[in-house]
């Protein structure tokens, strides 16, 4: 049964962003066809959206397990959860963050929950994790958490 569900989007900013490659191969295909210049400007853009849009991972929580994208954690093994709001989640995506950790962490979402990791044979200490519902996030990992 999932408890929490959430999807990592773009924000729309980078949509935007993705918007210059429609003027750069106007640029470069405008000399050759102009007709040829609208068609890959268009195919483009929509190529770039449909590989964000592809990429973005989700965040679940079931009543057994944390998937985080291809990751999957069993609840049994979940410790102590923290959730970080600006700037304090700028301190752990950078200078407080552990080379072991595993991290899903997208620019565009700024808070991130930590989930320590109890499993003694994972060399891997906690998971870094964005997401814009960080209280929920945190709620359903400790509400579900077997005995």
């Amino acid at each position: 049964m999932t408890i929490y569900r959430e999807r990592l989007w773009a924000s729309a900013w980078v949509y935007l962003a993705l918007a210059l490659v429609i003027p750069a191969s106007l640029l470069v295909f405008w000399p050759i066809s102009v007709l040829a210049g609208v068609i890959v400007a268009i195919v483009l853009y929509a190529g770039c959206v449909g590989i964000v849009i592809a990429a973005s991972p989700s965040i679940v929580v079931t009543d057994s397990q944390l998937i985080a994208g291809r990751a999957r954690l069993p609840l049994g093994l979940v410790g102590t959860v923290e959730k970080f709001q600006e700037p304090e989640a700028t301190l752990q995506r950078g200078q407080r963050l552990d080379a072991r950790a595993w991290l899903l962490i997208r620019g565009w979402i700024g808070p991130v929950v930590k989930v320590e990791v109890l499993d003694p044979a994972d060399p891997t200490p906690y998971w870094l994790v964005s997401t814009r519902h960080p209280d929920a996030l945190a709620g359903a990992l400790t509400g579900v958490r077997p005995a």
